[in-house]
C-alpha cells in the first residue's frame, strides 16, 4: 500500500495518479472527505486526517509500505513558522509509531540556506525528519512553472509582471507534472538511510523567455516587467498578508543566487516539460 498525502493538489494528484496507472494499491488521505469521490472511483482507499493530528496521521499510515509526504504550503507564516513546528511534531509522532518501510517527502530548492525565507518552512521538516530511523528520501524541487498561474490575467493583456529579476537571470523551474512523476518513482524504488534528489526542469529560464513563451501561446505580444523591490511589502500587505517578511526573503534569494540547489551532497535528475508545455496546459484548465 502507498499513502499519499496531499492528494487533492497538483503533486500529489500526479503522485497518486501515476501509482494507480501502474496497478498500485494507493491510500489517499486527505482532510476533507467531500474531495473522495474521484480517488474512489479510481480504484484508491481513502483516508482522512489532519496534518497535526498525529493519531489521525498514524491510523493512516498503518500498513503503508512507503508513504509521500506533502506539507500544506503556508504562505503568510507567523514569526517563527509556528503552524509548521505543529505538523512537523504530529508527523513525527505518527511515523514512529507506524515505522514505513520508507518514506518521500516533498521538499525544495534552497531547504538547506541559511537565511530564514519561506522556504525555511521545509528546512525545518527535513532537518527534523531526517532524524526519523527509516529510510526517508527527500525531493527538492525547483520553481513551479506552475506558479505562473498568477500571470496568465495580466499576460492575456500584453503584461508579464515579474519579481523575480534581474529578467535575465536564468530561473530554475520544474513543472509539477515532473514532480510527481520522480517522486512517485522514489516510492518504487529501493533504498536505505537517507537521500536528497534535486530536481529541475530541461533548462533554466529567464523572465525575459516566460514572457517570450506566453507570447507565443497566447498569440499576441507579451512583455516581462519587472515589480520594483521597494514595493513589495506594500503590494503584499494590500493582498492580506500579515508577515510578508519571509516571502520577500524567499524572492530576494532567488534574485540574489542563495536560494540555490545544494549539489555535491544530492542526486541531479531534470524534468521533460518545458516552460510553454506547462503554460498551454495553464491556459486549458483557464479555458483559454
Amino acid at each position: 500500500m502507498f499513502a499519499v498525502t496531499g492528494i487533492t493538489g497538483q503533486v500529489g494528484a500526479v503522485v497518486g495518479a501515476k501509482l494507480l496507472e501502474r496497478g498500485l494499491p494507493v491510500r489517499a488521505i486527505m482532510r476533507d472527505v467531500q474531495k473522495a469521490t474521484s480517488w474512489r472511483e479510481r480504484g484508491a482507499e481513502i483516508a482522512t486526517a489532519d496534518m497535526t493530528d498525529a493519531a489521525a496521521l498514524a491510523a493512516s499510515f498503518t500498513g503503508a509500505e512507503a508513504i509521500f509526504l506533502l506539507i500544506p504550503p503556508v504562505f503568510d507564516p507567523a514569526p517563527g513558522f509556528p503552524q509548521v513546528k505543529m505538523i512537523i511534531e504530529a508527523l513525527k509522532t505518527a511515523l514512529l509509531k507506524v515505522a514505513p518501510k520508507k518514506i518521500v517527502c516533498l521538499s525544495t530548492i534552497g531547504a538547506q540556506a541559511k537565511e530564514e525565507n519561506l522556504l525555511t518552512q521545509l528546512g525545518l521538516v527535513e532537518q527534523a525528519l531526517f532524524e526519523l530511523p527509516v529510510p526517508i528520501g527527500f525531493l527538492r524541487a525547483s520553481w513551479f512553472m506552475e506558479n505562473s498561474a498568477w500571470d496568465i490575467a495580466l499576460a492575456s493583456n500584453g503584461v508579464m509582471p515579474s519579481f523575480l529579476q534581474p529578467l535575465d537571470k536564468p530561473v530554475p523551474m520544474v513543472s509539477v507534472l515532473d514532480v510527481g512523476a520522480v517522486a512517485a518513482e522514489m516510492l518504487e524504488e529501493n533504498w536505505t538511510g537517507k537521500r536528497i534528489i534535486e530536481l529541475e526542469g530541461p533548462s533554466r529560464i529567464t523572465p525575459l523567455q516566460m514572457a517570450e513563451a506566453f507570447s507565443t501561446v497566447l498569440g499576441r505580444p507579451v512583455h516581462a516587467e519587472a515589480i520594483e523591490r521597494g514595493g513589495w511589502e506594500n503590494l503584499f500587505r494590500s493582498q492580506g498578508m500579515q508577515n510578508p517578511s519571509p516571502r520577500m526573503r524567499m524572492l530576494d534569494g532567488f534574485n540574489e543566487g542563495w536560494i540555490e540547489f545544494e549539489g555535491s551532497k544530492a542526486e541531479q535528475r531534470k524534468g521533460k516539460t518545458t516552460f510553454e508545455t506547462a503554460i498551454r496546459a495553464l491556459m486549458e484548465c483557464h479555458g483559454q
